[in-house]
């Protein structure tokens, strides 16, 4: 009887020590060890970019070396799944964006994770409106023009897209969509190609970031005629928002392509608070800054609750437009 109750005081003082020592562990994370930065689409491609710039940094903030994992396809839904599937003990990252965390779940028939359930966010890296060209030639020259001449033509205008599911075809679709107007989508493998048709005339217009449309609006090869953001863009003052146009039914207009970074789901608060903390001093260096504006993004800063109530209101917007739209994955 006394070596059971020797038993039962040992395992109570044990159990009462585990939070502890689960306290000491959390503290003293990375303690040195190698954290991995996976990032769900091939090198080169925007996410990719910005997590080499963010892991250094944060490698030498965490006194830990952090390493880029590329983990490309189906949209970014094949390394999310992967990295859905780690411990959630802080030494995995993911950068997450409006394909893989807000549009895949409803394009897709299925995907192994849950782009909410899955994960925690961290911090949203900033986001990306795109905005609506055509070449110089066109006749069109506000998006009132672009709908009118949709509604008087059979199947509507042409429109080129980076590829079926992406922000810009999205973006084409929640236009047709409010507007009750409908385009003839023609999705191209990139944006490249497809907007050099554009600029060459065997496509009526596109939707596509800034990144990619600028340079050719600034040379006059395309003429933009509407953003997707809430607010004129700084760097296209005279070009109007989708809401500005004052047609029924576009009032709120709003479509953003975004980066953000996740840990799977049960990471412990103090670790995903440590990061957020450390990643928002990363981003708001002059360094990142300017180079967040060289990609056409617009820092934004969340907190945590915040960025999951966005990315809440993304799955159900973009849910709501596949579904109406019937839009199938390629």
């Amino acid at each position: 009887m006394q070596r059971r109750t020797l038993l039962h005081t040992a395992l109570a003082s044990l159990a009462g020590a585990l939070p502890s020592l689960a306290a000491f562990a959390q503290a003293q994370w990375p303690n040195g060890k190698t954290i991995t930065y996976m990032v769900p689409f091939p090198a080169g491609g925007t996410t990719d970019v910005l997590a080499r710039l963010i892991s250094q940094k944060l490698g030498t903030a965490l006194g830990a070396t952090v390493v880029v994992d590329n983990k490309g396809g189906a949209g970014g839904s094949v390394g999310s799944e992967i990295a859905s599937r780690a411990a959630p003990d802080g030494f995995t990252l993911l950068g997450g964006t409006i394909s893989s965390h807000a549009i895949n779940v409803s394009l897709y028939p299925r995907i192994g994770y849950d782009p909410q359930k899955s994960f925690a966010p961290v911090t949203l890296i900033g986001t990306n409106p795109v905005v609506l060209v055509v070449n110089q030639a066109s006749p069109y020259k506000t998006l009132k023009d672009v709908l009118e001449a949709s509604k008087a033509k059979p199947g509507g205008l042409s429109s080129a897209s980076a590829g079926t599911g992406t922000s810009q075809h999205l973006a084409l679709e929640l236009l047709a969509y409010r507007s009750g107007v409908k385009f003839t989508h023609i999705p191209y493998k990139g944006s490249g190609p497809a907007i050099q048709d554009v600029i060459g005339g065997q496509v009526d217009m596109m939707f596509d970031t800034t990144v990619v449309a600028g340079p050719h609006i600034q040379s006059g090869k395309l003429r933009a005629i509407a953003v997707t953001s809430s607010r004129r863009l700084p760097s296209m003052p005279d070009v109007p928002t989708v809401a500005e146009s004052g047609i029924p039914g576009l009032e709120k207009f709003e479509v953003l392509s975004w980066q953000a970074i996740f840990v799977p789901a049960g990471t412990p608060a103090p670790i995903v608070d440590r990061l957020h903390k450390e990643i928002r001093t990363i981003l708001a260096e002059p360094e990142m800054q300017e180079k967040l504006k060289s990609f056409g993004m617009q820092p934004a800063d969340m907190t945590t609750t915040q960025i999951a109530a966005f990315q809440k209101a993304e799955v159900e917007k973009w849910a709501q437009v596949i579904k109406a739209a019937n839009i199938k994955p390629e």
